[in-house]
């Protein structure tokens, strides 16, 4: 049974729309777009205090033998290759259930080896996901986005891999060689203190493909 891939794309505001049009063109049938705040690097942004933007997340979920070629064609007509126009990056997915009540199992018979990026994903207190930026660009990361992660009601809350995130978290994903991985990992469990109780949680994702990083 074919396996099913992750493919995330950070986009500017109102970019979306189009990110999913064209991923449709490569068997894509649709995606979630949420609402982040992505980091940003420049002397002259720096020099006016404006180092934040607001920013589109487009997660898709595709079959394998569709996600290479689609994430190729998203990138080269959303024009990754440019300077901040976005990024994408696909990661195997385990198990997906989806519409039509379809239900696949990642079953490839390649090992990815050498992954040249790993995604990692920290959740903490809402207001210290800057914290985490700052702590991972100390260890030579370059920047990440920052999402806003709430329960479905006031007394609901939402669960990331079994672990509870209440109203009011950050969800902080960075991009990083993985030859930076390990200090990126451990300047932010110095930094954040994440191993102490109620601080927060952090895992790291192997990135099969990735364009529009420097």
């Amino acid at each position: 049974m074919s396996g099913f891939s992750l493919i995330c794309c950070v986009v500017n505001m109102g970019e979306a729309s189009r990110t999913i049009k064209y991923a449709k063109k490569y068997g894509v049938r649709g995606g979630t777009v949420s609402i982040g705040t992505g980091t940003v690097h420049s002397r002259l942004l720096d020099f006016l205090n404006i180092n934040e933007a607001r920013k589109e997340i487009v997660s898709m979920i595709v079959e394998d033998e569709l996600a290479s070629a689609a994430i190729r064609g998203i990138s080269d007509d959303m024009r990754f290759d440019r300077p901040h126009r976005g990024i994408a990056f696909s990661c195997s997915v385990s198990e997906f259930t989806g519409s039509r009540n379809t239900i696949g199992r990642h079953t490839k018979n390649e090992e990815v080896k050498n992954n040249v990026y790993k995604a990692i994903y920290t959740v903490v207190d809402k207001g210290r996901g800057m914290e985490v930026i700052d702590a991972a660009n100390k260890a030579g990361a370059r920047g990440g986005t920052i999402i806003n992660a709430r329960g479905s009601g006031i007394h609901e809350t939402m669960k990331l891999f079994s672990v509870e995130i209440e109203p009011e978290k950050d969800e902080v994903f960075i991009i990083a060689q993985t030859e930076l991985k390990d200090r990126i990992v451990e300047s932010i469990k110095d930094n954040i203190k994440i191993s102490e109780p109620g601080n927060g949680v952090m895992f790291v994702i192997d990135v099969n493909e990735a364009y529009g990083l420097r």
